[in-house]
């Protein structure tokens, strides 16, 4: 029996953004990405790295407005192709949790592939921008995983631990969220992981 290759690909235009974003559940951690915020697509890869994915991500934005447009943009397609890769869901765990450190930082990341998009964001950085070309906004990535969790329809739970350096408790919270995914969508058995027999 073939096992059903877990790909997805979407485009998605807006007059504020561009976006293209493929991904394969089950690769080998490869992945670009390109989206005018260097920081940005550093996380990114951090994603598709630590999350086992392989992961491309072309995006053009109305960056000298804002940077917002961009990422929320991102995260809404890259949820919609990351619940379109899962199909019906049949043999993953569906739940997952993992803490990941990078230095004094800690973050811990709890993921649920219920269905039910919801988002629980603690994580409070000392507020400075990420230096860069154009710099980051650390605020913005809260709103990057709004849109992912309610465009992939999963519960996701995000919450700092420790941390005094931004980029520290940034990376360490992406690391977490795609490790919590890597175990969350692993195929362990056959059946829907629910009572009601749908995810």
């Amino acid at each position: 029996m073939t096992t059903p290759s877990r790909t997805a690909s979407a485009s998605r235009s807006t007059a504020e953004t561009s976006i293209d974003i493929a991904i394969h559940l089950d690769g080998e951690g490869r992945g670009s990405a390109s989206t005018g915020l260097p920081f940005f697509d550093h996380m990114l890869g951090q994603l598709g790295r630590h999350g086992g994915f392989n992961l491309q991500v072309e995006a053009s934005g109305d960056l000298e407005i804002d940077a917002h447009h961009t990422v929320e943009d991102v995260g809404i397609l890259l949820g919609s192709c990351f619940a379109e890769s899962l199909g019906d869901k049949a043999g993953v765990r569906r739940f997952a949790s993992v803490s990941v450190p990078l230095d004094e930082a800690a973050v811990e990341a709890v993921v649920d592939l219920s269905g039910r998009p919801f988002l629980h964001y603690e994580v409070s950085p000392p507020g400075q921008k990420i230096l860069g070309d154009p710099p980051f906004d650390p605020q913005l990535c809260e709103e990057f995983w709004r849109a992912f969790a309610t465009s992939a329809a999963l519960t996701l739970h995000i919450t700092m631990v420790r941390g005094r350096n931004t980029h520290h408790i940034l990376e360490a919270s992406f690391k977490a969220v795609a490790r919590a995914l890597r175990d969350a969508v692993r195929v362990e058995g056959t059946g829907i992981p629910s009572t009601k027999g749908v995810l």
